[in-house]
């Protein structure tokens, strides 16, 4: 099946690129615009893969002639001044779908063929200069007995005057489907389908539309079986990938200085198997490696020079596997580290194709010049990619075959340097064998429209940001704007954020920042909503960020208040999912106020049912009546006297002692109590 995928939501100067899927290197694959909008005059060329940019607002219909069939592609064009990307925070990929909010204005109804009725006039151009940016939206599904119905939750930038009733919604059907206009009723934010007139397998997408942009894209699956209808949200993160609680391994480093290395039998695997119970008992549930595959050598695994070998220093691919079953009899999931975007310098395919012009592979990479391989700053021993030809998109694809049905996700390095249609593809392959697969992106700064589709899970590389800053002296309300950040740069209220204060590529924050304010850190991790990452190391005190782990002299007073905050997070519906985040009225009474900031957490009733609850465990006070708590986070040298807005309670579910004193609450770090609910 070498349809194209989804139909793609653009704006008018916009790239999008068109590629086969599942693509056959040997085969002949042509592309054509079958219509367009009045006006327009975009083509494309005549390679397999190729670059389309809309150039007049509306519905484009591509085909693709491949050698099982002929394909449609539907691309919806919005107006330029629409566009998602281009700004600060942008798109870094070489495909112009996604990036952050412009300011831009609503768009024209009737050129789509679907359904819209945002008209843009004069009046709307000049009104875009106003407040706001880009809105978002939410689907969610109804059966009846009838009917499927789809119904869209839109809402406006949080620093506009939009609403709900002010924002436009389109509906796209999928191509791939057998389902037509014909067949479905739209009426302004719902979409009705009739159960007589649903395929096997149905697919509607969706946007809303308001003045600054155009949404992230959401979706909804509608498969049949027999009488049964399942619905599913293929845009979401895995239930289970919401709540998780995520540990990095620097693989070559993680044995640590008390290693037996004269024990040839042992590998690295075996070290880490070692440790297994070790991580769990920290409250850890998901473990990510660092790159597991041939390299060149260098210790950090991600210069590959065989995607489909495990790297010899390491093990062999049965010592990895059973590092694999290990993880899951501990009910561990395991990530890994996928590398797309280029190969080592080493590979012998760059090799061959750097001393050779005219070899197979010299297609397989960018260059600069003669000799010269395009990277990214300047990185001498690695060469990227070059996505244009399938061959070497067919390699990448075998290779992520190879390694997904014995993991639980890829962690994709340098996710914003690969092209979005190949994600895309990655995405849908993955998630039609396992729904619950996690792609989780290194993408820095964080792009929203890669929740459209292409990953679950982002790297909050602006908290990260936030948490440094305030460690070294900035106010810490900052960690607050950081997470109304992800809304206001479009994210949908159902993206998930991997949480970190830092990982293999960046100085200890206890070295940068100190012990007090890493202890507030870590207290921020696993108390603001998304999943906690820890990076090996972090939990006792560890200094260098790839050195040798110091197991010996672990901080064990460290190491007990990450497990105290795991416990907190697990037993506390509020810490979790997706409970809400408030700003709350505090005072700090004694103490430096800069380094204090305090917020709310509350659990809606499903936080509340899938929290898991133990009010014996030692250690906190949660119980199941804890729907809403406050936590107040110290990153000062000193303790803080804190008085708070909301009525509370006085025991820190952290550490289960009461942290009331005559004059509020004292907090040293983190402090967590229970809340009145509003």
């Amino acid at each position: 099946m070498h349809h194209p995928g989804p139909p793609r939501f653009v704006a008018v100067g916009d790239e999008v690129e068109l590629a086969p899927r599942d693509p056959d290197p040997t085969a002949t694959y042509e592309w054509r615009v079958a219509s367009a909008p009045v006006g327009a005059a975009a083509s494309v060329g005549d390679d397999p893969v190729e670059q389309f940019e809309p150039d007049a607002p509306g519905r484009y219909e591509l085909e693709l002639s491949a050698p099982d069939s002929t394909h449609t592609l539907t691309v919806r064009a919005y107006p330029g001044h629409l566009s998602a990307s281009g700004s600060a925070g942008g798109n870094y990929g070489r495909s112009g779908e996604g990036g952050t909010e412009t300011e831009t204005t609503p768009a024209g109804e009737g050129e789509s063929g679907e359904a819209t009725s945002a008209r843009v006039g004069e009046d709307d151009i000049a009104a875009a200069a106003g407040p706001g940016g880009r809105p978002r939206l939410t689907l969610s599904t109804e059966v009846t007995d009838d009917a499927v119905v789809v119904r869209a939750d839109a809402s406006g930038h949080p620093d506009g005057p939009e609403t709900a009733a002010d924002l436009e919604v389109e509906f796209l059907l999928d191509d791939r489907d057998d389902l037509s206009r014909a067949d479905v009723t739209i009426e302004g934010p719902e979409l009705r389908v009739p159960r007589d007139h649903l395929p096997d397998l149905a697919r509607v997408h969706a946007v809303s539309i308001g003045r600054h942009g155009y949404s992230v894209p959401e979706a909804v699956e509608i498969e049949r079986d027999g009488s049964t209808l399942q619905t599913a949200l293929p845009y979401h993160p895995p239930d289970w990938a919401r709540d998780a609680t995520i540990y990095e391994i620097y693989v070559r480093t993680f044995p640590g200085q008390d290693a037996d290395r004269d024990d040839s039998d042992r590998t690295v695997f075996d070290a880490i198997v070692d440790r297994l119970d070790y991580i769990a008992d920290l409250g850890v549930d998901t473990v990510w490696l660092t790159p597991v595959l041939q390299n060149d050598d260098a210790p950090h695994g991600y210069n590959v020079t065989d995607f489909f070998a495990i790297a010899d220093d390491l093990g062999t691919r049965a010592d990895y596997e059973r590092f694999v079953a290990e993880a899951h009899d501990r009910g561990l999931k395991v990530l890994f580290d996928l590398v797309c975007n280029h190969s080592a310098r080493a590979h012998p395919y760059y090799q061959a194709a750097v001393s050779d012009p005219d070899n197979e592979y010299h297609e397989w990479y960018e260059w600069r010049g003669p000799g010269e391989p395009e990277t990214y700053f300047d990185w001498e021993y690695i060469a990227n990619f070059d996505f244009s030809h399938l061959s070497m998109r067919r390699h990448l694809l075998d290779a992520v075959d190879e390694w997904a049905p014995l993991v639980d996700g890829f962690r994709c390095d340098m996710a914003w340097a690969v092209p979005n249609s190949f994600w895309r593809e990655i995405h849908d392959s993955l998630k039609a064998r396992d729904s619950e697969f996690l792609l989780l992106d290194e993408t820095i700064p964080y792009i929203p429209d890669f929740q459209g589709g292409l990953f679950d899970v982002h790297f909050d590389s602006t908290t990260y940001a936030a948490l440094r800053r305030v460690g070294n002296g900035d106010p810490a309300e900052a960690v607050l704007d950081a997470i109304d950040e992800r809304t206001r740069i479009g994210f949908p209220d159902h993206a998930g954020f991997m949480l970190y204060a830092e990982n293999h590529d960046e100085t200890r924050y206890l070295v940068e920042c100190g012990r007090p304010a890493a202890l507030a850190a870590l207290g921020a991790l696993y108390t603001l909503p998304g999943s906690p990452m820890i990076y090996a190391g972090q939990e006792f005190g560890q200094r260098g960020k790839r050195d040798d782990l110091a197991w010996a002299h672990a901080d064990e007073e460290l190491r007990d208040h990450v497990q105290r905050l795991a416990t907190a997070r697990t037993e506390t519906p509020a810490l979790r999912g997706d409970a809400s985040l408030d700003r709350v009225a505090f005072e700090v009474v004694a103490g430096a106020p800069a380094p204090v900031v305090a917020f709310a957490r509350e659990a809606t009733a499903a936080d509340a049912d899938s929290a898991t609850t133990d009010a014996d465990s030692p250690g906190t006070g949660a119980d199941e009546d804890d729907q809403r708590v406050v936590t107040v986070l110290n990153f000062g040298d000193e303790p803080a006297t804190v008085t708070l807005g909301p009525a509370t309670g006085e025991t820190d579910l952290v550490t289960g002692a009461s942290v009331a004193t005559d004059d509020g609450l004292r907090v040293d770090d983190v402090v967590v109590v229970p809340a009145d609910p509003e």
